[in-house]
């Protein structure tokens, strides 16, 4: 039933969304095409001239203008990618730092003994005190870093399309960094003109919303899969296998799922193509990561002993020359800390179905050392728990994700703000 009712979503979502778009890979654009046509110039639109924007900009408010991803080429996003990497611009030992004295904070709250935990729960509060760290240069405090999880919750909901978006629960992180900006006790703001508000929209998006959802993610896929590996775990001693652990994590589960771009001007393919300016291109991750020649269905870190990065259509950060994450150099640093640190603590084990969207939010069992794991019995369990709520889950994803595209395509935010700025 699950499978069918996805089935049934997307169709609901294409319907909805109607013809918009030109997959890559797909007919029209080879594989062979796709870092090529990614990384060319015209290929730099952003959300301007594409409908499918309006459904993200709907899922990413309050001021889904002001967020990086989505700012158009020109002065204003060079400015605001300039602030980005001087906030992520950290030595490697800070990074790892900042990311095992958050986890361990957050671990030292576990209750002692066997516990049971959604790894993506049990990382939000993590990232919400690096990033809140890195923009105020101290430590979080618990009420807002309370004020961060749920923020980032709610988008994760919305985005897996498990719950509907409440702006009631992200409101709140906008006040508190607006607030901390007019004090000036913010050291990180945007230079003129921009305004205190759209400081705290960029700081919300940028940090309380993408860093703390894509590294909580990132991190419930690693733990995830040593969790369905428990043999792995053991052999976790030095940092190349865990960088092996989490490129092959992030190939089988890529963060990105599309990524749509607008032409600016027409791109000539080699195959005697030519994509005309105002093409919506959509980039599917997943597709070209399983199109190489590490594109089987395998956890096999060590697969990455032999095996280049460049040669294995590997791209878990983007493309550079299209606007990568701009976390790429501190990401692996910071997950492979927080990995280090679960691991020395605990050892996991879980039963559940592992998906790229993960819409579980990846239940599992953290054993201490000298306490007994989850039996046979147990781990059966949490398998047909976890399959049966998957029933239900389905139901809702397509009942809040169809009336989510629907109702972004009735206020569309993103049209209305682009009409109004030719006004």
């Amino acid at each position: 039933m699950p499978s069918a009712v996805v089935r049934l979503r997307q169709w609901v979502f294409a319907r909805v969304n109607g013809g918009e778009g030109i997959p890559v890979p797909g007919p029209l654009v080879g594989v062979e095409d796709f870092e090529r046509l990614y990384a060319d110039p015209a290929a730099d639109g952003r959300s301007r001239g594409a409908g499918l924007s309006d459904l993200f900009w709907y899922w990413l408010s309050p001021g889904p203008h002001m967020h990086q991803e989505h700012l158009e080429p020109g002065e204003r996003y060079r400015a605001v990618a300039g602030v980005t990497r001087r906030v992520l611009a950290l030595r490697p030992q800070r990074a790892d730092a900042l990311a095992t004295a958050a986890t361990r904070r957050v671990l030292d709250e576990l209750p002692a003994g066997r516990v049971h935990v959604r790894l993506r729960d049990l990382m939000m509060p993590v990232w919400a005190e690096v990033y809140h760290e890195l923009i105020f240069g101290e430590v979080c405090p618990r009420e807002v870093r309370a004020l961060f999880v749920a923020n980032a919750a709610d988008v994760a909901a919305a985005l897996k399309c498990t719950g509907l978006r409440h702006l009631d629960r992200r409101a709140p992180l906008t006040r508190y960094l607006r607030g901390r900006v007019e004090a000036g006790t913010c050291p990180v703001t945007l230079p003129p003109p921009f305004t205190a508000e759209e400081t705290a929209w960029y700081l919300h998006g940028a940090f309380g919303t993408t860093a703390v959802v894509q590294m909580s993610e990132a991190m419930s896929h690693v733990l995830l899969a040593l969790a369905n590996h428990p043999d792995l775990q053991r052999g976790l001693d030095d940092d190349d296998t865990l960088d092996r652990v989490i490129d092959e994590t992030l190939r089988l589960h890529p963060l990105f799922g599309v990524a749509h771009r607008i032409t600016s001007a027409p791109i000539a393919l080699p195959a005697g193509v030519t994509l005309p300016a105002g093409s919506v291109l959509l980039f599917n991750y997943l597709a070209f990561q399983r199109s190489g020649p590490a594109g089987d269905e395998r956890f096999d870190p060590d697969r990455w002993r032999t095996l280049a990065r460049r040669d294995a259509r590997f791209i878990p950060y983007g493309v550079t020359a299209n606007r990568a994450c701009p976390a790429r150099g501190v990401a692996p640093v910071m997950m492979r800390a927080a990995t280090r640190e679960v691991l020395r603590r605990y050892a996991l084990a879980s039963s559940a179905a592992h998906s790229r969207s993960l819409p579980s939010r990846g239940p599992a069992y953290l054993t201490p050392a000298g306490v007994p794991g989850p039996g046979r019995l147990r781990l059966a369990a949490m398998r047909w728990r976890d399959r049966w709520a998957d029933v239900g889950r389905s139901v809702r994803q397509l009942v809040f994700g169809a009336w989510m595209v629907v109702d972004a395509r009735r206020q569309r935010l993103c049209t209305n703000y682009f009409e109004e700025a030719v006004r």
